[in-house]
């Protein structure tokens, strides 16, 4: 039996579709708190989206720039 030795074959390095549909379901997911933590008051969901988008945009360029 032969076992590889090759590491990278069963690493996975995220394609930028991957890291886009990432951040696009964390915006999602904090668009949801947001909603549920204003009492689930319909009318809001551009401004929970932009809300969210601007958090986890701001969190992510910090975390590069570190």
């Amino acid at each position: 039996m032969k076992v590889s030795n090759n590491s990278s074959a069963s690493m996975h390095i995220p394609v930028q579709g991957e890291i886009i549909l990432d951040l696009q379901n964390a915006i999602r997911l904090r668009a949801l708190e947001l909603y549920e933590h204003r009492g689930r008051k319909n009318g809001h969901h551009l401004d929970d989206w932009l809300q969210a988008e601007a958090e986890l945009t701001q969190r992510r360029t910090k975390m590069v720039a570190a």
